[in-house]
């Protein structure tokens, strides 16, 4: 890969810099922060479509708008890389996403310019009002503005900000980034005349006056409104916004500085809530990623000038493949199946469902209350519905998880991907809470696959009751277990014996029970796969305490409230003085990196979990003679 140079971009340390630029350096900008973009990504992996579609709309607003005295948010923030590079963290980019570097999303620790942390969607009018509102009650004069894409308009946060916006009477800009659609030369010219005249002082003082005038003579004011609409009619597909309090403006070009810059500046002067509507294109400005955006949005590390590559050998099967292969199996085997994603029908492995089942496939957009709720709904008629949600965004569905499935007990599966440490993501897709947040919630159960067989059997195990489990499986691939051709599924909250060793048993859930079983070769230790965090196997977890001095406890989830807790409630019911050490993520946000790094730092592989048992061995092995002891004397 070669190098290209950058003589405007490197003369960018911060917005202020290039706010002395000419409009055609500023073009000449968006070409070179365009390829160093595209150059990075190559290099570190990360997403890519998204933030070429940004370029030019991140230089003009940083141009208009006085940041970070001006507040900008950025939903979701897989457009927010050409935001970090032209708000001094150029010279880091080498590091995005990797262990102790910068993050692949807007962090506040990070930088003044990232005012709100975002990585899942649909919160950034919200924050942005939030600020509105408190500059508002402060005396403060600035702009607060919010970055949502159409994907994240379809989630129900953002219509209750909109909601509450549109009467909230404070200075709130919101743009939709629209990339889902494009603008044809013509209409492009059209669009920039008539958003920069409907963004100007001028129209709007008109449109006030003569509100105002006419507002006591109904026909004419009526009138009015009509010319006014069909003037918008135009370029505008709805009034939608308008009815929510909103000033509309646009569409128009978001790659046209000439377009974006006079429009942005006009709606800098205006007071009280402003939509702005441009149209980008996902990949802008590689070829490639235009054509194939949805392969490009979190590409590995790869050639610019070549491209992505499949590799030679083809890679293990991933839980999500697992996950995508079974749900076609089980949709062949019994026709109430039925699939809901809340917008992730790629990242959850629904591509192929969707393609031989489109009747029995549900995308509801990015609306996980709605998502799970629905599924609820179907249940009660009789359907069997499987929702394929990610670990973390299921937790913006909790309330109807309680209240619209469990509390009905109604029969609905949960596939929990991306569970554990998901590594360049970090944090916010961490899926550390899982565990702790489905077993304290009355008639909903766990699965936790050791592999990609069980993950296959689990699934069907859960399909098999008549009430609601959840199968939690990681990103990526496990120890390359080869999946059985049949639909069979293993008892249900039933654990098996993996190793027999003396003094010592460690209870694995889930994946970690590979580094278990090595680690338990060292210490003679015995493994008991548990594959199950709720209801636990509390038979063979009683004839494990009454054979060994000691119980370890492991799990790729938070120890506060996780399974290793489940059993330490469960020892404590049951009367049992044994030793229990919990091995598993803190009480603290993983950041992001390699997974197996993180993994080892969390002490979560096979030396970590043989270096605490040792350190804890002869405290617990002590411990538990002389409870037994005492047990014994009395």
């Amino acid at each position: 890969m070669t190098t290209t140079n950058f003589p405007l971009l490197e003369r960018v340390n911060d917005p202020a810099d290039l706010r002395q630029f000419s409009r055609a350096e500023l073009k000449q900008l968006a070409d070179e922060l365009r390829a160093f973009v595209l150059e990075s990504v190559s290099r570190t992996g990360g997403h890519l479509s998204s933030n070429l579609g940004t370029v030019e709309l991140t230089i003009a607003l940083h141009k208009v708008f006085n940041t970070p005295e001006d507040r900008l948010v950025w939903d979701v923030g897989h457009q927010s890389y050409p935001h970090k590079i032209l708000t001094g963290r150029r010279g880091r980019m080498d590091s995005l996403r990797q262990l102790g570097g910068i993050s692949g999303f807007p962090m506040r620790s990070e930088s003044p310019y990232d005012t709100f942390g975002t990585a899942h969607s649909s919160t950034s009018i919200s924050a942005a009002l939030g600020m509105a509102l408190a500059a508002r009650q402060k005396g403060e004069s600035r702009h607060c503005i919010a970055v949502i894409g159409d994907g994240a308009l379809t989630a129900g946060m953002a219509f209750e900000a909109l909601n509450n916006a549109g009467v909230a009477d404070c200075n709130l800009l919101v743009i939709l980034n629209d990339n889902d659609m494009s603008i044809s030369p013509p209409v492009g010219a059209l669009n920039r005349y008539l958003a920069q005249l409907m963004s100007g002082r001028f129209y709007a003082k008109a449109r006030d006056v003569g509100k105002n005038v006419l507002k006591n003579v109904p026909p004419l004011l009526e009138l009015a409104k009509r010319i006014e609409q069909q003037a918008k009619g135009m370029v505008v597909p709805a009034n939608l916004f308008e009815n929510f309090g909103f000033n509309y403006i646009g569409p128009i070009d978001g790659h046209d500085l000439d377009s974006l810059i006079p429009t942005l500046e006009n709606i800098r002067e205006l007071k009280g809530p402003q939509f702005l509507h441009v149209v980008t294109k996902k990949g802008q400005g590689y070829k490639l990623a235009e054509a194939d955006p949805v392969a490009y949005h979190g590409p590995g590390k790869f050639d610019p000038q070549i491209g992505l590559v499949k590799p030679a050998t083809p890679p293990k099967q991933t839980f999500t493949q697992v996950f995508g292969q079974w749900l076609c199996d089980m949709a062949e085997q019994d026709a109430r199946l039925v699939a809901i994603t809340p917008a992730m029908r790629e990242g959850s492995g629904m591509v192929e469902f969707h393609r031989r089942f489109p009747g029995r496939y549900h995308d509801v957009g990015i609306a996980e209350q709605h998502a799970v709720t629905c599924a609820a709904g179907m249940a009660c008629e009789g359907l069997k519905p499987v929702v394929a949600i990610y670990s973390t965004f299921l937790q913006r569905g909790y309330d109807q998880l309680i209240h619209d499935v469990a509390l009905q007990n109604l029969p609905v599966v949960f596939a929990l991907d991306r569970a554990g440490i998901v590594g360049a993501d970090g944090a916010t897709h961490c899926g550390a809470f899982d565990i702790a947040f489905v077993r304290c919630i009355p008639n909903l159960s766990m699965a936790c696959p050791a592999d990609e067989r069980e993950c296959r059997q689990l699934l069907t195990s859960a399909f098999e009751q008549d009430h609601p489990v959840a199968v939690r499986y990681p990103r990526g691939s496990g120890v390359g277990a080869q999946p059985l051709a049949e639909l069979t599924g293993l008892p249900f909250g039933k654990a098996q014996v993996r190793r027999e060793g003396a003094r010592i048993a460690i209870l694995a859930f889930g994946t970690v029970l590979y580094p278990a079983l090595e680690a338990a070769e060292r210490l003679n230790a015995t493994v008991v796969n548990m594959r199950w965090a709720k209801p636990l196997d509390t038979e063979l977890l009683a004839q494990v305490a009454r054979s060994h001095e000691a119980l370890v406890t492991v799990e790729e989830g938070v120890v506060m409230g996780g399974a290793g807790s489940a059993v330490g409630e469960w020892l404590a019911q049951a009367g049992v003085q044994l030793p229990l050490l919990q091995l598993g993520l803190p009480d603290q946000f993983i950041e992001h990196g390699d997974p197996a790094k993180l993994l080892a730092l969390q002490g979560l592989d096979a030396a970590g979990i043989e270096h605490a048992v040792r350190r804890c061995f002869d405290a617990l092995l002590d411990g538990s003679k002389a409870l037994r002891a005492v047990a014994a004397r009395a």
